[in-house]
């Protein structure tokens, strides 16, 4: 997977195309990623101790990476990543503007 925890990205397909945010957890066996604020569910929540009333709980779900492209720091452009090893350290590139992510 060519994304990282931490990476800026944004949705390019769905219900929330067109919407940032910065990875929060990534599921590498299932490829699939969690962004805070995007692809929001509801979940109905029993009576417990935390919640007296019990109530409906709003919870970012994993999406699949396919449905988001990394966001360049130094461009600020949706962009592909490509790799280059220098001395032994690989490096993401990025394929616009060509510099180190």
């Amino acid at each position: 997977m060519k994304i990282r925890k931490g990476d800026k990205v944004r949705v390019i397909s769905g219900k929330d195309k067109g919407r940032e945010g910065i990875i929060e957890k990534i599921f590498t066996k299932q490829d699939k990623v969690v962004i805070p604020g995007v692809n929001i569910y509801k979940k109905h929540i029993k009576k417990n101790e935390k919640m007296p009333q019990g109530g409906v709980v709003e919870l970012p779900r994993p999406m699949l990476a396919c449905k988001v492209q990394l966001i360049c720091p130094k461009c600020g452009k949706i962009t592909r990543v490509s790799y280059e090893i220098n001395k032994g350290k690989k490096s993401r590139i990025c394929k616009k503007c060509k510099s180190i992510i």
